[in-house]
């Protein structure tokens, strides 16, 4: 017996359990890229699938809508996948393990993909429903957006017809967004040289954060585990002699990081200084995180003395220098949106390998100067330290449109429905419209979902009630068009 079997809309949550069946992480597509195949060949719909397989689907009008201008639905298939400490998953292999909670839908131990297979589940149920009355579909879904929006940028969408687009990436029911931040991927390397080194053996463990959105929760301050873990070594260094042999931490950089880990060796006789410090900074951390992150941890053991492969100390002062300096977290509120973050970044991946020491940070801005002015910054800094960077995925900010016929649509049809006024916002996070604007002509475009939580984590968990909700919206929606 399926988990989600008996909730409704049936289809829809028939083929997101589908969906969670089918390994789909970013750059891990092909599998649920050729499901979207199969589900049009199944219903014999015109299809596309590109060579870093995005997929377009087109469905005809139904009787009446002949005249109608195309709709375009649009999502990504591709998940940001993270567990749990201990968790025992190959997201390559291994299907989500899903779970119903009251009115939400889980996963045990890692993310659950409602960031977007509620997209492709939403559009799937539309198409395969001929009962629905709608003007002609033409359904996008792309390829590795939790890793740049890249498949948005390759995308071809010449044999598009439509210029009006409901992306349904957004996670908060009734709140429809109508502009979004830019952003862009930048990678910083700084070459290492290694020693051998002889001490007690450590290793030093950070954990216990909330982790969250980069974009959507980066105003919530919370604590960084690779900025964290930074503070400590260093507080370390300036205690005791530090030989760093391991560093790592976070697995995506729109993720804030929940979790690093160092190992390292330091005299025998320095031990009792070191668990002192260490305790010290731990007292720290937990005051100052006490409301965002109030389980923050730093744990210290030792093991005995051994002989290890250490970065040298001009190497290990500039990790430090590096970890201490680099920007991070909220920069700027907007001066023209009350409330709304303008500029932030995200040290989200950090792994220090034989001979190199790398930070991939995620850097958002609605100001285009002041993404750049950030990217100078961790440019020079790490130049600045022997090493080069580069950008990875810049995409443009979405801007807002002063006309929108769509968003007028969307007003009547929502208060017809739930007798109030829909909410239409900006938000700081990226999404797919920014660059998907340019290649459709006069494009009119919302963002709108279901009520999700904590995505990009494990804690994260899809509203049943209003994942219904938002799909009859929909419905409704286009038989309005």
């Amino acid at each position: 017996m399926a988990v989600l079997e008996g909730l409704k809309p049936e289809k829809v949550f028939s083929v997101f359990e589908e969906i969670c069946n089918i390994p789909h992480g970013s750059y891990d597509v092909e599998r649920i890229s050729n499901y979207l195949v199969d589900f049009a060949k199944e219903h014999s719909l015109r299809y596309i699938q590109d060579e870093d397989f995005n997929v377009i689907i087109f469905k005809d009008a139904s009787e009446g809508y002949e005249d109608k201008d195309p709709v375009i639905l649009q999502g990504h298939m591709d998940m940001v996948c993270e567990k749990e400490a201990g968790v025992d998953i190959d997201f390559s292999k291994d299907p989500l393990d899903i779970y119903i909670d009251g009115d939400f839908i889980k996963a045990r131990g890692t993310t659950l993909g409602g960031d977007d297979g509620i997209a492709i589940a939403y559009a799937l149920a539309i198409l395969a429903d001929d009962s629905l009355k709608h003007p002609a579909l033409e359904v996008v879904i792309t390829v590795n957006e939790e890793v740049g929006l890249l498949g948005a940028d390759s995308i071809d969408l010449s044999e598009l017809k439509g210029h009006t687009l409901i992306n349904m990436d957004s996670e908060d029911e009734g709140i429809f967004l109508t502009s979004c931040a830019g952003g862009t991927g930048f990678i910083m390397n700084i070459p290492v040289s290694r020693v051998e080194r002889s001490g007690m053996r450590c290793n030093l463990k950070v954990d216990g954060l909330l982790g969250g959105h980069s974009g959507g929760e980066i105003h919530k301050e919370r604590a960084n585990a690779i900025i964290v873990i930074g503070r400590v070594l260093k507080a370390i260094a300036s205690e005791v002699p530090v030989a760093l042999e391991t560093l790592s931490g976070g697995l995506k950089d729109n993720a804030i990081p929940r979790e690093t880990n160092a190992s390292f060796v330091v005299p025998a006789d320095a031990v009792d200084a070191l668990k002192e410090t260490v305790e010290k900074v731990k007292a720290e951390l937990k005051n100052e995180y006490r409301v965002s992150d109030p389980d923050i941890n730093v744990t210290l053991t030792t093991e005995g003395e051994e002989t290890c492969t250490a970065v040298d100390q001009t190497s290990l002062e500039k990790i430090l220098f590096f970890l201490r300096n680099i920007p991070n977290g909220l920069q700027n509120m907007s001066m023209d949106i009350e409330g709304l973050v303008e500029t932030s970044l995200n040290a989200g991946i950090m792994n220090l390998t034989e001979d190199n020491f790398m930070v991939m940070d995620s850097v958002r801005s609605s100001v285009t100067s002041r993404k750049y002015e950030l990217v100078d910054r961790l440019s020079y800094l790490t130049e600045f330290l022997g090493g080069e960077a580069h950008m990875e995925g810049d995409y443009p900010a979405w801007e807002y449109s002063e006309k929108s016929e769509l968003r007028e649509k969307i007003a009547g049809v929502y208060e017809y429905m739930y007798g109030k006024k829909p909410v239409f916002e900006a938000i700081h996070a990226g999404l797919e419209c920014g660059i998907l604007s340019p290649k459709i002509k006069n494009m009119d475009a919302v963002s709108m979902g279901p009520d999700m939580y904590d995505i990009h984590t494990p804690s994260e968990r899809l509203s049943i009630s209003s994942t219904a909700r938002c799909y009859n919206f929909i419905v409704e929606l286009l038989a309005s068009m």
